[in-house]
């Protein structure tokens, strides 16, 4: 039988390709931490694993390993193997892991066997690929990095998806401002920095001679940028992305206001300027003691007149006072000190188009 109990152990494969994974862990286990591309079907559900957990303690292995297949027998085993089944078929290129390699994938694996399915699972389980995603990120942090500054509505995330490089906020699922929240949460520490691993991995197939990233503070919203990683960003050189105020109104009226609109309305049509409206408000909130009394009030008056002014026509164009405003009085005064504060070395500054130039000219890539 022990054909049927393949082991995988090429971690990096498997993060870079972002193999579809079977995790037979409880759903208490998945929550603390996943990938992105892990489907929780679980051999136990977490009443019985806690049940089996206290078996173990007080009599042995034997008596947890007989407790757990009474538990998991019958309709309900077959119940749970039928959904693996599906699972199988539908990602007949996935792998399935449980904690450590241990012996519940080993269940999972002898039962798909004997339903004439043989499934390959990780060696080590999620223990090893997490291991795993960590050293990429260590090793990334010892490799050449360039920081991608500029001021907020510059369109940084926009020029690092052309580039196809590391779009950290887009991991974080954040945009790493006061207002940066958005609709759905995001993801737990663990599953940031294992998906963060992915996609070095991904950027590491192009051989370009930088890792370009985001200039981001340590934290994204809640989720924190690796130790090891953000000390390597705070000594590393940048490029300054420049574009007229005009143009960063009107990315910021995009991806904040009109975009935001347009998602939420996809699946709460009826609530949607409600959302957007308590988003806007609370990002403002968030900063006012840093805006001081008088401008906090000036520009929650702005935002309130444009939002009024959006329910009632649909017409967004007030927005761009109070954005235009928070700009030039706040966001920007910050960005300049901030940046002769910390006196990053450039290695060039100019537009988007000017600095895909330099990058294309400057890097070896294999895109």
């Amino acid at each position: 039988m022990a054909e049927h109990f393949l082991l995988i152990d090429d971690y990096q494969h498997i993060l870079r390709l972002r193999l579809p994974l079977m995790d037979v862990r409880a759903p208490v286990e998945f929550t603390k931490g996943t990938f992105n591309h892990s489907y929780n079907l679980p051999l136990m559900n977490d009443a019985e694993r806690a049940a089996v957990g206290t078996c173990y303690k007080q009599h042995g292995q034997q008596s947890a390993i007989a407790l757990g297949h009474q538990l998991v027998s019958g309709a309900l085993k077959q119940q749970r193997i039928e959904a693996w089944l599906d699972f199988t078929q539908k990602y007949p290129d996935g792998i399935l892991y449980c904690a450590r390699g241990g012996l519940r994938s080993q269940i999972v694996q002898q039962w798909l066997a004997e339903q004439g399915v043989v499934y390959p699972r990780v060696k080590g389980g999620f223990k090893a690929l997490r291991h795993a995603a960590l050293q990429v990120i260590d090793q990334a942090a010892s490799q050449p990095l360039l920081l991608l500054a500029g001021p907020a509505g510059s369109g940084k995330t926009r020029l690092l998806q052309q580039l196809k490089m590391l779009d950290l906020e887009g991991l974080a699922n954040h945009r790493g401002s006061a207002f940066g929240q958005q609709l759905t949460p995001q993801p737990p520490q663990v599953q940031f920095e294992n998906e963060l691993a992915a996609a070095i991995l991904q950027v590491r197939e192009l051989k370009a001679d930088y890792l370009l990233l985001e200039d981001e503070s340590l934290l994204i919203g809640q989720r924190s940028i690796p130790h090891r990683l953000y000390q390597s960003m705070q000594q590393s050189p940048a490029l300054l992305l420049e574009e007229p105020l005009e143009k960063r109104i009107e990315v910021i009226l995009h991806d904040y206001i009109t975009d935001v609109l347009a998602k939420a309305s996809k699946h709460h049509a009826e609530t949607a300027f409600s959302v957007l409206s308590a988003m806007l408000q609370q990002g403002l909130a968030r900063i006012s003691k840093r805006l001081g009394g008088a401008l906090y009030s000036e520009l929650r008056a702005l935002l309130l007149q444009a939002l009024a002014e959006q329910q009632c026509s649909g017409d967004t164009s007030l927005h761009r006072v109070w954005i235009s405003a928070l700009l030039t009085d706040y966001y920007d005064p910050m960005y300049r000190y901030q940046l002769q504060k910390r006196a990053l070395p450039v290695l060039m500054q100019g537009s988007a188009s000017a600095l895909a130039d330099w990058w294309y000219s400057n890097n070896k890539r294999t895109d």
